[in-house]
């Protein structure tokens, strides 16, 4: 298990970390959702200057947490103590845009947003809001 106290995650990680949780937490990685992380990287100006490069190792550090008893509590303690308060909300957003990409959400999947909601103390108004958008965005 990486060593999670020596981990020096930028804002950026953290966001992607949480796109990456999302996608694994039904233990089916999707083309869909991984094409979605890649392009939100892409795309969006809070990765402007970010190394995508980095996707590779932090989904391995994912992975590597998932596999432990408490990783997702190591996992959300990394996402508090790295991401500004700010992007809160923009990594809700981030989740609910992977869990919706390949058209269905998996029960583990609303576990984890409810858990992210929780964590990251997301205004349930403001989540409802969030996860219309991102149904909104995903309908075919």
């Amino acid at each position: 298990m990486p060593n999670t106290s020596s981990l020096a995650l930028s804002a950026q990680d953290c966001l992607v970390a949480v796109m990456i949780a999302v996608s694994v937490s039904d233990e089916n990685v999707r083309t869909a959702e991984l094409v979605k992380i890649q392009s939100s990287v892409n795309m969006l100006p809070v990765f402007a200057n970010y190394d995508i490069d980095r996707i590779g190792w932090l989904s391995q550090t994912v992975f590597d947490l998932f596999e432990q008893e408490d990783g997702l509590d190591a996992l959300f303690g990394l996402v508090r103590e790295n991401l500004p308060e700010r992007l809160f909300e923009t990594a809700y957003a981030l989740a609910c845009d992977v869990a919706a990409a390949d058209g269905t959400l998996q029960e583990p999947e609303l576990r984890l947003l409810e858990e992210i909601r929780y964590e990251l103390e997301i205004d349930r108004l403001h989540a409802a809001g969030i996860e219309r958008g991102a149904r909104a965005r995903h309908l075919t």
